[in-house]
């Protein structure tokens, strides 16, 4: 029994679609790693500006303001 020509070509046409699907869903997911691992640079630096902040207001002598919850100790 001979196989038609076109169920080659079919597989051909179903393995590129596949290929190409793959392909996409890969550099998608790729680009999300990337801006995640962005936003995680900005996260880190971000922390380390208020640390910055934090050290450069505890040499000046500058205390924070008292917590407003926070009550005097009178009962």
């Amino acid at each position: 029994m001979e196989k038609d020509s076109g169920d080659g070509k079919q597989n051909t046409a179903d393995m590129t679609q596949f290929v190409s699907s793959f392909t996409f869903d890969f550099q998608n997911r790729f680009q999300t790693i990337n801006v995640l691992d962005e936003m995680g640079e900005r996260i880190s630096e971000l922390e380390q500006s208020i640390n910055d902040l934090r050290a450069e207001m505890g040499a000046e002598g500058t205390q924070p303001p008292p917590s407003p919850s926070k009550k005097d100790g009178s009962a």
